[in-house]
């Protein structure tokens, strides 16, 4: 059966100008072009966008999507049974999510008693949570969905021990940086300081460290206001900028 490109809109609930954009993207591309020069899909084009609209869903990216969809035929089976066991690896994280912060509420409404280490995992995971509400889709766009859930299970297993310590280098590091301010010098002991001390600092949540990974990361820094409010709030104007231009000389 063919399917002009308002048919398939109507069919999917996805508008004509999404479908164009994934076509100039080469993520769904019409089977052939009619007389007229209008798209005509068939029903390989209607699964492949099934499968577009179930990634799209988890929230991947539309890079990784492409790569997942370029599959041969015979790997499609694979590729859903992988994400469907992701997709209950993060049910699993969210069911303990809710339990955590069901018995936090109950140990605030003098209900139950928690140890250090319960209220301590608490905390843990309303953080991980956190940072998922607020930068989740942009690192897994810039990272990855395996490489983003790796870092969220050493974060999980961290022990309180190594999250104090994680808090003192995050704090030398801004003081550090304020230091730096007052006269900026790169190269310089200070500047060498500070990238030994943000790369220690990121090894406590990555599983592995790689130069060029840092210095994507200082990138989105500087691209995301969000991150260049948490450093400059911190250690004065312009700390996010230093920080990006040592990353980059270092690592």
């Amino acid at each position: 059966m063919e399917y002009t490109i308002k048919q398939i809109a109507e069919i999917s609930g996805v508008s004509t100008r999404t479908l164009r954009f994934y076509d100039e993207r080469s993520l769904l591309k019409p089977a052939f072009l009619s007389e007229a020069g209008y798209r005509i899909y068939t029903e390989k084009e209607v699964d492949r966008l099934q499968q577009i609209l179930l990634y799209r869903s988890m929230g991947l990216p539309l890079k990784t999507i492409k790569e997942l969809i370029d599959r041969p035929d015979e790997k499609i089976q694979e590729t859903l049974l992988e994400q469907r066991n992701q997709l209950e690896q993060k049910r699993q994280e969210l069911d303990h999510l809710l339990q955590v912060l069901d018995d936090t509420l109950r140990y605030y409404k003098g209900e139950i008693t928690m140890t250090n280490k319960e209220k301590f995992d608490a905390f843990k995971q309303e953080k991980l949570a956190e940072n998922e509400a607020n930068y989740g889709q942009e690192i897994r766009e810039k990272y990855g969905e395996k490489s983003v859930e790796e870092s969220n299970r050493k974060w999980q297993n961290m022990s309180e021990a190594d999250y104090q310590k994680m808090q003192l280098i995050e704090q030398t590091l801004i003081d550090k940086l304020t230091q730096y301010l007052v006269a900026e010098e790169l190269p310089s002991q200070l500047a060498e300081e500070i990238f030994s001390l943000h790369k220690s600092w990121l090894q406590f949540s990555w599983k592995e460290y790689s130069g060029e990974a840092h210095k994507g990361l200082s990138e989105m820094y500087l691209a995301d206001e969000r991150f260049i409010h948490y450093y400059d709030d911190k250690s004065g104007h312009g700390a996010t900028e230093a920080l990006y231009q040592i990353i980059q000389h270092y690592a």
